[in-house]
């Protein structure tokens, strides 16, 4: 494999950095040559070979975000839609692939994979709104991401809303917070995570070495 390069999304919200060095470890340790460019540019986005969407804080204010950068959006969609690079959508970067998010008022989405995106409502009062910490991530299907992630692997959650997929196929992974949630989707070259991989240290870097090497 030559080297290639991965487009992290810098759109005012996520903590980049972080996101950035666990995709260069995610890299050297699975000795793959990937270049990670931290980027707004339109035209190094449709140059990249996968990209990532991070994401933290309000829905609303994320996609006001992405809007404010001129012709970014587009860009996402032509790279990932139209050319079916690889993608991938962490936190709310995962949440704005949805039809919509009802956080502060309805919000329109993207519209890569149908759903909303929804309030946490845990069935056990006793679970606190957000959901902080460390959970089981309990795969649905069997997915190139997930290989060699284990049965009882924990992973990292900070949210207080969840997607709610229209199609129960879309979701991939689940965890139990009160009730199975998502805590991963996709469909075609599309993938995202509710928990944060580059927080979740050695499944969450096993998770982004296999987004380095997926050929959907």
């Amino acid at each position: 494999m030559g080297l290639f390069t991965v487009a992290l999304i810098d759109y005012g919200s996520g903590n980049l950095r972080s996101a950035e060095k666990a995709l260069q470890r995610a890299a050297a340790e699975a000795g793959l040559p990937a270049q990670v460019l931290v980027t707004d540019r339109p035209e190094q986005v449709r140059l990249a070979d996968r990209v990532v969407l991070p994401g933290v804080g309000a829905f609303a204010d994320c996609k006001a975000g992405l809007l404010a950068r001129p012709g970014l959006a587009e860009a996402l969609a032509e790279s990932a839609i139209q050319r079916g690079r690889p993608f991938l959508g962490i936190c709310v970067g995962m949440q704005l692939l949805a039809t919509r998010g009802l956080e502060h008022g309805t919000h329109e989405g993207l519209g890569w994979i149908p759903g909303e995106v929804v309030a946490l409502t845990p069935a056990d009062p006793a679970l606190k709104v957000p959901h902080m910490g460390w959970n089981e991530l309990r795969a649905q299907a069997e997915h190139p991401l997930l290989a060699g992630i284990g049965a009882g692997s924990h992973v990292y959650f900070v949210h207080s809303y969840h997607f709610r997929a229209a199609r129960p196929a879309h979701v991939l992974a689940t965890v139990d917070y009160g009730g199975p949630i998502a805590a991963m989707i996709g469909r075609d070259n599309l993938a995202g995570t509710q928990f944060h991989p580059e927080k979740s240290q050695g499944p969450g870097l096993r998770l982004l070495s296999n987004f380095l090497t997926w050929s959907p």
